[in-house]
């Protein structure tokens, strides 16, 4: 595997200081992933969870619905100059019976760690369809529970201490237990690691759960999230206003700016607390915000 750190040689400026001393920073390289011997998609990436990284991607993207689509993951034996295995390559073998889409593969996928996927020709290219809609998730969370998970979460970033370069990506329970933590260059692969983590355990869907991201809350995280079945997707940063429609359409809450006890609940407003007398019926039931 891998390594998540490795150092560098910085020259450190403070004042009229100048200290040279190595710098622990966080590692970022290609994975390539392969399936039933179609090159489908390279991400760049955290090296770790990468098995669950590929299960979350193939099944956010609408390849697999579940574990049991998937036969096999292997590290291809792919070596670098050294002679040594780079473990960037992962082989999948999809289960009998379960095929890659005849259409969409040709959208050439190729993710970043900033923008996610690219590549992809238009919005009704990467919509997907979920089996696992949260649309009908009863679930009710309370705002003081919101309010401490980014606190939770950036307690449990391990590597972030180590380098402040890392995303990360919490899922929750409505009672605010921590199921699960990955971090990443990219915020998706981190949520990419989550959902897979799911696919693996079979959890799907992700029922009464809440899924946290460090910055801003794109399209793609609220798609990604939808197709995991997560009914509360919260970022202590901004949402899109395409991140909002399709939270909107799919019956998704989202909530942006999460800090402290304030936060901008963009739809579903009725899942956030138990008093909501204050909202009218329009804003309880299509989550629209006004502003």
């Amino acid at each position: 595997m891998g390594r998540v750190t490795t150092r560098a040689r910085i020259t450190r400026l403070q004042g009229t200081q100048r200290v040279v001393r190595p710098d622990t920073v966080v590692v970022e390289e290609p994975l390539e992933l392969r399936v039933d011997g179609t090159a489908l998609a390279v991400t760049m990436r955290t090296p770790g969870s990468d098995i669950e990284l590929a299960q979350g991607f193939l099944l956010t993207e609408g390849i697999v619905t579940g574990r049991d689509d998937i036969a096999a993951i292997r590290y291809c034996n792919s070596t670098g100059d050294d002679g040594r295995n780079t473990y960037n390559v992962l082989d999948i073998d999809l289960a009998p019976g379960v095929a890659l889409p005849v259409t969409g593969i040709e959208r050439n996928f190729y993710t970043t760690s900033s923008c996610g996927v690219c590549g992809k020709a238009s919005l009704d290219a990467i919509r997907q369809r979920s089996r696992h809609s949260p649309a009908h998730d009863p679930v009710v969370v309370d705002p003081e529970v919101l309010a401490v998970m980014p606190s939770a979460l950036r307690q449990a970033q391990e590597t972030f201490d180590r380098t402040g370069g890392l995303h990360a990506a919490g899922l929750f329970t409505a009672a605010g237990e921590l199921l699960a933590l990955r971090e990443d260059v990219g915020r998706h692969n981190a949520v990419d690691k989550i959902i897979g983590w799911a696919v693996e355990h079979r959890r799907l869907p992700l029922r009464h759960t809440v899924l946290l991201v460090s910055g801003r809350a794109s399209f793609e995280l609220t798609q990604k999230a939808v197709m995991a079945g997560i009914p509360v997707l919260a970022a202590v940063s901004a949402p899109s206003s395409l991140a909002i429609d399709l939270a909107h359409d799919a019956g998704l809450t989202l909530v942006g700016f999460l800090r402290g006890d304030t936060m901008n609940v963009y739809t579903r407003a009725e899942r956030v607390g138990t008093g909501n007398a204050g909202l009218d019926s329009a804003s309880t039931s299509t989550g629209a915000f006004d502003g």
